[in-house]
């Protein structure tokens, strides 16, 4: 078991840069527990199925990387849950995934009962056999895994452990003899743990406000070495319930559509805003003035720059990275496997860059254990040779990595501002690329469709005659996700980015312009502006407005936050807010009218070059 383990822990830290874990004085150090995760990367939720314990050889990975086997086909519970029973018996800790499947969506989608069935069975077992485990009662902890891209090498994770739930107010109900008692406890706990993995991970209402908020996020860190993970999921969602709307904050809808677009554009260049952090924006953010582009000369000087600065550091990573490369290949070949299925994207870029490791490691310590002549010292040596190199690898990929990365996005910057300006997309070719493509529906999640069920946005307010119900973080505007677009539309054509490149970099201003705009129309607001929030951000920075449902004739909870203190909460956690300057153009940025240096989103031909 600990080989199984002690290889899943080195292809996750060669995979992510870092994994952070919040709230892990939330779980008890000993007792029957129940670990209930969110369920969006194939690659850390093991799908458990009951048949592939029939093969011997599976039979004995699966139990030795401890999971269990579940009789999907019995309908008795006890019988379902047997493993599950024996584990928590034991005192052991069982993760369950109760979203039920492993999707890519804005938002969690459901959460099912099957967590809350084992947790009260369990209790119902354990009084019904005081012998055969320990007199602890289970307890459930919520675990909610946020990726910063899940899909991307060299990206981080969050792994927030939330408050336990004990099961002290469910069993009374579950134990009753009353019709329907048994189910009603069990929605009820359902419901608690929804609450908790809501109130830790990113819920956004449509993926259009989830690419706007995540192009904020990239805007407002734009050129800090990394992001602060504790504070990731709260400024995050912050942005995404900013982004929601309806607001009557002026040049919101603007931004919102300049932020989707310079997103759009940036998918479909193969570029990332991180990459184009090395590119100055403009001393003067003032609206009125159209959005230059880099002057050839400069482009030309950037990557030289940049491939300067990678071939000083690269003799000291040359040797790794070309043992490494067949890894590297796998990985990518893995990924296009599955390009339409981001939640496997990683699980096989792990998997086969370990089949090619699988090859590679092996093969260097017996090579380097016949230099030792087969001695037994050679083989210790050998062996911690191999490891340390490992680990040499990934201590120096990080900044090689990205030095790789910009240096392509030079080369694709360069070759698209040197291009002929009559290559570039006409406004109507251009309209395609300026748009989220949409994404595919997945068949194995339930969305919401009733009314009730997009009323999930706000916390019913339990009355006072009926068993209490957790409060439910909002999803601002989840009715608006069941308008998304179909996926069955004809998929665009790829394009080379150098036809892209000049788009994406104007793209970038206006983005950056736009925010700026609507971030000082905040702070220029009345001091009586809110805007919406999910419950459980306004619990702890605005405040809380009850009201009557029209739709299920209920009573609500809705969040609020003083839009002054969002943008000092953002401040305080790192953002770099773009602050609006109406000074003259010099410098660095100053018009030419030579043919091909550039042009503008005006008529005038205006560019940046370096400063002297």
């Amino acid at each position: 078991m600990s080989v199984i383990r002690q290889i899943s822990d080195w292809a996750l830290s060669s995979f992510f840069t870092e994994i952070r874990v919040i709230g892990g004085e939330n779980v008890p150090k000993d007792g029957p527990i129940i670990v209930t995760a969110t369920h969006h990367n194939m690659m850390l939720d093991p799908a458990v199925l009951s048949s592939l314990f029939a093969n011997p050889i599976v039979r004995y990975i699966l139990f030795s990387s401890g999971n269990i086997p579940v009789d999907r086909k019995s309908k008795d519970r006890q019988v379902l849950f047997k493993g599950t029973f024996e584990a928590l018996s034991k005192g052991y800790a069982v993760a369950l995934f109760p979203e039920g499947t492993s999707y890519t969506e804005p938002r969690i989608m459901q959460v099912k009962d099957g967590a809350a069935w084992a947790a009260l069975e369990y209790s119902k077992w354990q009084q019904e056999n005081p012998g055969s485990a320990p007199p602890q009662d289970v307890v459930i902890i919520p675990a909610s895994i946020v990726y910063t891209d899940k899909s991307k090498y060299r990206s981080d994770v969050v792994v927030e452990y939330g408050q336990p739930i004990r099961l002290d107010a469910y069993k009374e109900q579950f134990f009753s003899d009353v019709e329907g008692a048994p189910r009603a406890a069990v929605k009820r706990l359902t419901r608690a743990i929804e609450s908790e993995l809501l109130e830790a991970t990113i819920n956004a209402p449509d993926w259009n406000t989830l690419y706007a908020a995540r192009m904020a996020h990239d805007i407002l860190w734009e050129g800090n070495k990394s992001i602060n993970l504790d504070e990731f999921v709260v400024t995050s969602q912050t942005l995404v319930d900013l982004f929601s709307g309806p607001t009557t904050i002026p040049h919101f809808k603007t931004t919102k559509r300049n932020l989707l677009e310079y997103h759009s554009l940036l998918q479909s260049s193969r570029l990332s805003n991180p990459v184009l952090e090395s590119l100055p924006l403009p001393r003067s953010l003032d609206p009125n003035i159209p959005a230059p582009i880099p002057s050839r000369l400069y482009t030309l000087l950037l990557l030289v720059r940049d491939t300067i600065s990678a071939l000083i550091c690269l003799p000291f990573f040359l040797f790794p990275l070309i043992v490494h490369i067949p890894v590297y290949f796998m990985g990518r070949l893995g990924a296009r496997l599955v390009k339409d299925e981001e939640e496997t994207q990683a699980q096989n870029k792990v998997v086969f860059g370990l089949l090619a490791l699988a090859l590679i490691y092996p093969a260097a310590f017996f090579f380097l254990w016949a230099l030792l002549w087969y001695t037994p010292v050679g083989a210790l040596l050998a062996a911690a040779t191999v490891y340390l190199f490992a680990n040499y690898h990934n201590r120096m990929v990080n900044e090689n990595y990205q030095r790789g990365k910009r240096i392509l996005a030079a080369w694709r910057v360069l070759v698209g501002v040197w291009t002929p300006r009559r290559w570039d997309l006409s406004v109507s070719a251009l309209s395609q690329y300026t748009t989220p493509a949409p994404r595919k529906e997945n068949p194995w999640i339930e969305k919401p469709k009733t009314p009730e069920e997009r009323s999930r946005n706000a916390s019913p307010i339990p009355s006072s005659s009926g068993p209490a119900s957790p409060t439910r973080a909002p999803v601002p505007g989840s009715a608006s996700f069941v308008n998304e677009p179909s996926a069955k539309s004809r998929s665009r054509r790829r394009l080379p980015s150098r036809r892209l490149v000049r788009h994406v970099l104007k793209a970038r201003v206006e983005a950056v312009k736009a925010l700026a705009v609507f971030l000082d129309n905040l702070q220029r607001a009345p001091t009586s502006t809110q805007v919406k929030s999910s419950v459980h951000l306004a619990r702890s920075y605005g405040r809380l407005v009850e009201s009557k449902s029209a739709e299920t004739d209920s009573m609500e909870v809705e969040g609020w936050r003083d839009v002054h203190e969002v943008v000092r909460f953002l401040t305080q956690r790192g953002a770099n807010i773009p602050v609006l300057q109406s000074d003259a153009v010099d410098g660095e940025w100053a018009a030419l009218s030579s043919e091909g240096e550039g042009y503008t989103t005006g008529d005038a031909e205006t560019t940046w070059v370096p400063s002297s």
